[in-house]
């Protein structure tokens, strides 16, 4: 069995454009998956952008951690938990969990999802 290489996505940060999934203003995009190397339990990873405008309310389908890049977001859950998420900033939300998402602005963060490539 040959080794396994890495798999580099240089300045995915700042040219990795998501595209728009919802609204008028909620852009998500996959960079990497695992799934090409494991189909039972894949991961991926990839840029979420939001922008002033309509909140998204986002129900989990799978488990994710999100690390806050850039700008900010006013998170909160049906919990009733509220938090202005910003630069450096990291959140795990389960599986069954639902999410609002806002910004007065903007906000950009890097996800990582228990989930196929493009399953969100």
């Amino acid at each position: 069995m040959a080794p396994l290489a890495l798999q580099h996505f240089p300045k995915a940060q700042s040219e990795f454009k998501p595209p728009l999934i919802a609204n008028e203003n909620a852009f998500l995009g996959d960079i990497v998956s695992s799934e090409q190397n494991d189909k039972v339990a894949p991961i991926s990873g990839g840029i979420y952008r939001l922008e002033k405008g309509t909140p998204l309310v986002y129900e989990y389908t799978y488990h994710e951690i999100k690390l806050i890049i850039d700008g900010h977001f006013y998170i909160s859950d049906e919990a009733g938990n509220k938090v202005k998420a910003e630069k450096g900033d990291v959140f795990y939300f389960p599986k069954g969990s639902k999410i609002t998402f806002a910004t007065d602005d903007f906000g950009v963060g890097f996800f990582v999802g228990q989930r196929k490539e493009g399953g969100a």
